[in-house]
């Protein structure tokens, strides 16, 4: 019959075969980690050979990248929803996103796609001149058991062999920070993904100390980079327990971390494009990273100071301190009795920065102020140096 004919052509294109350099339909090439093959490959066709495919910005690129691991319980890849489409929304804020076709069940098993993960990254910084990335801006995502690659990779690293022969394995492989999307952490809880632990391990998903070091929040410590994370409430194939465990592991031992819990919203949402809360995490993720400094080269610096209003000490407010350099992190405080303090790790890029002061009043039992109220003039700049405190003292006057 003509379309048994037609659907045997179909699936022989897209199964396809051979040993051949791997063919995207759909975005840059992709670029085989190890042109000379891969460790532990036991074969040579496509799914044998781990890739990573670079989605540049076409502007306003920052020097940032993101290796993105999709989902699929270590036994698929989720390419498009976790994968592609994600590269090119980071694009839009100036971050390349790579997006890493790692090996995986069944011919695979741990701790293959660690390996493929941290190669990724290495091979990142071993060629950030000619991909015009900063080699300390290099961050890994992942998706579902994708997160759990990626939290993995953000547990279990080091800084690379001086001595290797290979320049790409001369470098580290600890990203400078994670983005965890309704992650796989936990392979031992009572929530714990059974079925990524068993694709990964295999034989050995009964391995009792496996499962512990590989249930990745009790592997953080203080030098696990910073993190940003987001699940959904409704989510059951993979319980927010799994993001609340990493979360609070990375509290308690003092890393930076951003963790958003959205109400609605299935496992696998990907994007969440049309979903009116969990489709936010995008943008919360931009700001994140240009709060937390990883979308500009610069330079910050501690900012501290008194402001008085009218004569007085500023009984409550804030101040924001906005850089001129696009991508620079805003720096930002309460002002409690006149007094504010912004430390060096959160503080202000050096340079010219745009300085906003608003009065929210006193703290008194009754409303003091109509509103909150901006009180600096407008165009008021301070110039902030690096390596020193840079104290202000700021004198300002009611309309």
């Amino acid at each position: 019959m003509k379309w048994m004919a037609w659907a045997s052509l179909l699936i022989s294109a897209i199964v396809g075969s051979g040993a051949g350099s791997p063919v995207f339909a759909v975005g840059p090439d992709p670029v085989q980690l190890w042109p000379q093959g891969a460790p532990d490959a036991v074969g040579t066709e496509e799914n044998d050979q781990p890739t990573i495919q670079i989605f540049s910005p076409e502007e306003n690129a920052t020097g940032a990248a993101i290796v993105i691991c999709p989902g699929g319980g270590y036994g698929i890849l989720a390419y498009d929803h976790e994968g592609a489409q994600v590269a090119r929304r980071l694009n839009a804020f100036g971050v390349t996103g790579v997006v890493l076709k790692y090996r995986h069940s069944p011919k695979y098993r741990h701790p293959t796609p660690l390996g493929d993960a941290q190669r990724a990254i290495r091979h990142l910084r071993a060629n950030a001149a000619a991909l015009k990335l900063s080699p300390d801006h290099i961050g890994v995502m992942g998706f579902s058991a994708g997160g759990h690659l990626a939290s993995t990779v953000s547990t279990h690293f080091d800084a690379g062999k001086p001595d290797a022969a290979d320049p790409v394995e001369r470098m580290s492989c600890r990203p400078d920070f994670s983005v965890l999307c309704y992650p796989v952490i936990s392979l031992e809880d009572d929530y714990a993904h059974k079925g990524s632990a068993k694709n990964l391990l295999g034989d050995r998903a009964g391995d009792a100390e496996l499962l512990h070091s590989l249930s990745n929040a009790s592997q953080v410590t203080a030098q696990t980079p910073p993190a940003f994370l987001f699940h959904t409430h409704e989510d059951r194939g993979v319980r927010v327990e799994n993001a609340m465990g990493y979360y609070m592991a990375l509290v308690k031992h003092n890393v930076p971390a951003e963790f958003h819990i959205y109400q609605n919203g299935p496992h696998g949402v990907g994007l969440a494009d049309g979903e009116p809360g969990a489709q936010n995490w995008s943008s919360a993720l931009a700001t994140w990273m240009q709060t937390s400094g990883f979308l500009f080269d610069g330079t910050r610096a501690e900012v501290n100071g008194t402001v008085t209003l009218d004569g007085k000490p500023l009984r409550w407010g804030s101040i924001t301190l906005e850089s001129k350099i696009p991508h620079a992190p805003s720096a930002w405080s309460m002002i409690s009795g006149g007094k504010f303090s912004i430390p060096a790790h959160r503080g202000a890029a050096t340079g010219a920065v745009r300085v906003t002061v608003r009065n929210l009043g006193a703290v008194e039992p009754r409303a003091t102020i109509e509103d909150a109220q901006v009180v600096s003039v407008p165009n008021l700049e301070l110039q902030i140096q690096a390596d020193q405190k840079n104290e202000f003292s700021l004198d300002l006057k009611s309309e």
